[in-house]
C-alpha cells in the first residue's frame, strides 16, 4: 500500500495551494519554495523574497498562531536575539489556515551547537513577563491529551505510557526547582536555533510558556544525548549557561517526563506503515529497558 504524501498534516496538493495563496495575499512570489521542514508544521524558503513561510500544521487553531505572533513581537521589542517576522500584518489566514512570514537567514551545514543556545537562553529565563497572558506549562497535561489521540500503537503499549505518565506525575509533585521560573521556549534544541553572525538566534516559538527554566536545559540535555551530538555538547552549553542540570535532584524527573512528550507527540501524528510510527516502537521500547543512552533518529 502507498502512504500517501503528508506535509504538516496537509495532503501534499493542498499544502501548496495554501502556501500559494498565502504568497499572494502579501506579495510575494512562491514559484520555487523549497521545503525545509514538513513533519510538524510545513515550513518553505521563498527564495525570491529571502524569507521563509511557516503553515501552521493542520488543525492548529488560530488563536494559538497569533499568540506566536504577538510573542515574537514583543520580544523583537526587547531586542531579543530571535529571528524577526516580515514587517506585514500576520497572521495570513487561508480558511483556518494560519501561516506566518520570517526573514531568511543562510545557514552554513553544521547545525548550531549547544554552546551557543546557552545565552538566549538565560537571557529568555530571565526576561520580565510581557504585559500580556503567556500560557503556563501543562507537560502532563500535553501527554494527556496526545495519549488520546494516538491510533497507531498496540493497547498494550498505549497502557504502559499512560502508567508511566502516572508515575511521572506522582513524582513530579515532589520536585523542588532550583531556578525562579520564567519564560520558555519550550523546545530549545539545535535545530530550533540559526547562525547569525558569531551567534546565535530562537526561532519556532510554537510550544513557548512561563514555567521552571530547567524544563528548558533538560530539552537541551536530551537533544544533546538522544541526538548524537554528545555530552561535550552538553557540557559546555551547562557551563555557558551557569547550571547543570543532570545535577540537579529534579532531573530524572524531568528528563523521563519530556522524553515522553517528545514521544506521545510524535506517536500521534504516525500512521500506519511510515518511518516514523517505526521510530515511535523503537523509543517505547527503549523506554521499557530504561535505554536512556538509545540513540534516537531526527523527526
Amino acid at each position: 500500500m502507498t502512504v500517501p504524501v503528508v506535509i504538516g498534516g496537509f495532503a501534499e496538493s493542498e499544502v501548496h495551494s495554501v502556501l500559494e495563496e498565502a504568497c499572494r495575499r502579501i506579495g510575494v512570489d512562491p514559484v520555487g519554495a523549497e521545503m525545509l521542514r514538513g513533519h510538524t508544521n510545513a515550513v518553505f524558503r521563498l527564495k525570491g523574497a529571502g524569507a521563509v513561510a511557516k503553515i501552521a500544521r493542520a488543525g492548529t487553531p488560530v488563536a494559538d498562531v497569533q499568540r506566536t505572533v504577538r510573542l515574537v513581537q514583543w520580544l523583537s521589542s526587547q531586542d531579543f536575539p530571535t529571528v524577526e517576522l516580515l514587517p506585514v500584518e500576520q497572521p495570513v489566514l487561508v480558511g483556518e489556515h494560519a501561516i506566518t512570514f520570517w526573514q531568511y537567514l543562510p545557514q552554513p551545514a553544521d547545525p548550531v551547537p549547544a554552546a551557543l543556545l546557552a545565552e538566549p537562553l538565560r537571557t529568555l529565563h530571565r526576561l520580565s513577563p510581557p504585559p500580556f497572558d503567556v500560557r503556563t506549562l501543562d507537560t502532563v497535561g500535553a501527554i494527556r491529551r496526545s495519549l488520546a489521540a494516538i491510533t497507531g500503537l498496540p493497547p498494550a503499549d498505549l497502557s504502559f505510557l499512560a502508567q508511566r505518565l502516572d508515575h511521572l506525575e506522582s513524582a513530579l509533585a515532589e520536585v523542588r526547582y532550583a531556578v525562579r521560573p520564567g519564560l520558555l521556549q519550550g523546545d530549545p534544541q539545535h535545530r530550533n536555533a540559526l547562525h547569525h553572525g558569531g551567534s546565535a538566534v530562537l526561532c519556532d516559538w510554537d510550544t513557548a510558556c512561563f514555567g521552571p527554566p530547567e524544563l528548558d536545559c533538560v530539552t537541551v540535555e536530551i537533544h544533546c544525548r538522544r541526538f548524537g551530538y554528545g555530552r561535550a555538547h552538553y557540557e559546555q552549553f551547562a557551563e555557558r549557561y551557569g547550571f547543570d542540570v543532570t545535577g540537579w535532584s529534579g532531573y530524572g524527573v524531568l528528563r523521563d517526563l519530556r522524553e515522553l512528550r517528545m514521544i506521545t507527540t510524535n506517536a500521534k501524528r504516525a500512521a500506519a506503515g511510515t518511518s516514523t510510527l517505526g521510530e515511535v516502537v523503537s523509543r517505547v521500547e527503549g523506554l521499557r529497558r530504561d535505554r536512556h543512552d538509545l540513540r534516537w533518529n531526527i523527526l
